[in-house]
């Protein structure tokens, strides 16, 4: 075989491999951003989850306070 020859096959070898190893790499950083994106989705939706939540809370202390309130009246104190 001629160096032309085994150089060209060497250099084959090294961008055949430069690029499988190169697509791997993006493919991975690819995956990493896209689970990123699902653990960002899942804080969002907890958060709203969590909004939701209290707003359910303070609606039902509200319900009670009035309930409270018809059977014992609490009277209003101006003098702060």
């Amino acid at each position: 075989m001629s160096r032309t020859a085994k150089f060209t096959l060497i250099a084959a070898i090294f961008i055949s491999t430069g690029t499988v190893w190169g697509v791997h790499h993006l493919q991975k950083k690819e995956k990493e951003f896209m689970h990123a994106g699902i653990l960002r989705d899942e804080e969002r939706r907890a958060k709203k989850n969590k909004f939701q939540q209290n707003k359910m809370e303070l609606e039902q202390q509200l319900i009670l306070q009035r309930e409270y309130e018809k059977i014992q009246p609490v009277k209003k104190n101006d003098n702060r």
